[in-house]
């Protein structure tokens, strides 16, 4: 094979293989990016301009839909392969990859019904191609895109956009700069009213993608040809006009072999007396080569570019590997590692949003600093410590003999009842903090990259850790109740102590019972418990932090997984498999990924192998 075979075949594997991975045009990845690096030649032309024909003489073979109208009506990306002499030729189409065609009236067949198959029995169109590859030791190393005719009115079942559409579909592919154009033009038709002609100066006025084609030189009137425009006068392109003489009509209909047709092409130009001087640089065998030999010219022009970015889709490509994580190892004791290492992941980063290196954890200050107090201040002691219920509750208290010197059942009934409002705060701040916790748990299975390939373990370490923090829940809601009821059990004797004594108007300790139920007394009363009870208000604002962070945060932080580990280490392989049991789309995704991989570390290795020298 030669160095032009070998750069060609090249290009056209990688067009093969990123066709059969979806990685072909339209997109704003680096795989696309790719296909659209790498040059390909669009069929341009009028309906009825003989399209069809040129693409079946180059391949050698009838097997493109045929009749009047749009008969094109999806892009046909033709991907044509050379092999070794003596082999038999075949075709393949993306859409059917493991059935090969050796019958080429079947492939026509399955262009038409696949057409269908999208379009439906209609005329209309449809952006979406075809993908047909061509096996054969009679063809040159190319690929190909047949696209719809270009058309200038709408028939009968068509919409009256179809012009506009047909024409915006072609510019999609021609636009490209690394598109080659192939203009098909009829020679018995004014070349200055060709569609092919007028788009390709539109989107390449230098014409240097451009490569004019005539065909039917043999049906032109008789005593003129087409040499002005063969020979460059009346439209000049940077790349020589090439003639064609299709097969003709009975030709078609007796099956006349495409090898026989381009033996009587060769002999057309041969013998011509108008083309005879330029027989060597007509037909559709010198076509193909001159495409062929162009393309090598462009390909040894983007080798630079197209390496680089081969390069840099490698390196997306390991570093989405190294993000979606290896093949699973079949051993149990790999597995049991692998899973103890997914949970230290997990861990790591629960850790993180706790002491600050991630957000989150500061919500849990957020519950001390604001909502905690909040609740405090919103306790109904104005209610419980008013006139009318502390005079009710000393008096309760009394009983049939009133106090003599301070009503201390009284002061225990009113602050023992004041404090057992302090139940309610404590025991909102551990839920609130559980509700945290809880929350950074999932944003944590969330953020661990390496366990989004597992949902079954995703699943179990959540549960796990849930039923971890609600053990830690419960120990801290009996510690804070402690605590509130440890304030309750022993009273703080000194604070009454300190407190200053009522005296009568002589400055003597007031001793009268009735001077007692005054209101004076009772608001002393109100207010002596309201100061207690604010002191201890201020005591629990300290330590119910300290119990919760203590008995949830802390435990949390080491020991969250502890049963969970417990519980793995008695699982058997079977029970471990399962809990390594990946998404299915996930694994869909890393072979497809491995599989791109494969395909452009191939294809560095195999642009490395080919020689560049001319």
């Amino acid at each position: 094979m030669t160095t032009m075979e070998s750069l060609i075949g090249l290009v056209n594997r990688i067009q093969r293989a990123c066709t059969m991975l979806g990685d072909y045009g339209g997109g704003d990845n680096a795989f696309s990016s790719l296909w659209e690096a790498l040059p390909s030649v669009a069929v341009v032309g009028g309906q009825s301009s003989g399209k069809s024909s040129v693409l079946e003489s180059i391949v050698g073979r009838d097997f493109l839909p045929r009749g009047s109208g749009i008969v094109t009506r999806r892009p046909l990306v033709l991907q044509l392969h050379k092999t070794e002499d003596g082999s038999q030729e075949y075709a393949e189409f993306l859409h059917l990859p493991k059935r090969r065609f050796t019958d080429f009236s079947a492939v026509r067949k399955e262009i038409q019904d696949e057409t269908d198959r999208m379009t439906g029995r209609t005329k209309q169109i449809s952006p979406v191609p075809i993908h047909l590859s061509i096996y054969s030791p009679n063809v040159v190393n190319l690929t190909l895109i047949d696209l719809p005719g270009l058309t200038k009115v709408a028939i009968e079942g068509q919409p009256e956009s179809i012009v506009q559409d047909i024409e915006s579909m072609v510019r999609t592919y021609v636009e490209k700069p690394n598109c080659v154009i192939l203009a098909i033009s009829p020679a018995n038709q004014d070349i200055a009213t060709s569609d092919a002609i007028k788009l390709a100066r539109e989107v390449d006025p230098t014409g240097e993608r451009t490569f004019g084609v005539l065909t039917k030189l043999d049906l032109m009137d008789k005593g003129t040809n087409a040499l002005d425009v063969l020979e460059g006068r009346s439209y000049r392109l940077q790349h020589p006009w090439v003639g064609i003489v299709n097969r003709s009509q009975a030709d078609i209909n007796r099956n006349v072999d495409m090898i026989v047709a381009r033996r009587k092409e060769r002999e057309y130009f041969a013998t011509s007396p108008d083309y005879g001087h330029l027989a060597s640089k007509m037909g559709s065998e010198y076509l193909a080569k001159l495409l062929s030999k162009h393309l090598e010219s462009v390909i040894r022009a983007r080798i630079p570019s197209i390496t680089s970015l081969i390069n840099k889709t490698i390196e997306e490509l390991e570093s989405e590997m190294d993000h979606l994580g290896r093949p699973i190892a079949v051993d149990a004791g790999a597995q049991l590692y692998t899973i103890l290492e997914l949970c230290q992941a997990f861990d790591r980063i629960f850790k993180e949003h706790l002491d600050g290196g991630r957000p989150g954890g500061d919500r849990i200050y957020g519950v001390f600093d604001n909502q905690l107090p909040a609740a405090l201040r919103k306790l109904p002691f104005d209610r419980h410590l008013s006139l009318q219920n502390v005079r009710k509750v000393v008096s309760e208290a009394d009983g049939y003999q009133p106090h003599l010197i301070a009503p201390e059942q009284g002061y225990r009934r009113l602050i023992e009842g004041s404090l057992n409002f302090f139940r309610g705060p404590a025991e909102a701040s551990v839920d609130a903090v559980h509700f945290v916790l809880k929350e950074l748990v999932r944003k944590s299975i969330g953020e661990t990259q390496e366990l989004k390939r597992f949902p079954t373990l995703q699943a179990e370490i959540a549960a796990a850790s849930n039923e971890a923090l609600e053990r830690f829940r419960d120990d801290s809601k009996k510690t804070v109740i402690r605590l509130v009821d440890m304030e309750s059990s022993y009273l703080t004797v000194d604070f009454f102590r300190r407190l200053p004594q009522e005296v009568d108007k002589g400055g003597h300790p007031a001793t009268s019972t009735v001077d007692r139920y005054t209101e004076g007394h009772f608001r002393r009363i109100a207010s002596n418990v309201s100061s207690y009870v604010g002191m201890v208000s201020e005591t629990l604002r300290n330590t119910i932090p300290k119990a919760t962070v203590y008995c949830q945060v802390r435990e949390a932080k080491q020991s969250l997984l502890n049963h969970f580990y417990t519980q793995i280490g008695k699982k058997e392989g079977k029970q471990l498999a399962l809990l390594l049991d990946e998404d299915p789309a996930l694994m869909e995704r890393r072979q497809q990924c491995a599989k791109r991989l494969e395909l452009y570390k191939s294809a560095r290795d195999e642009i490395d192998s080919v020689s560049w020298a001319r």
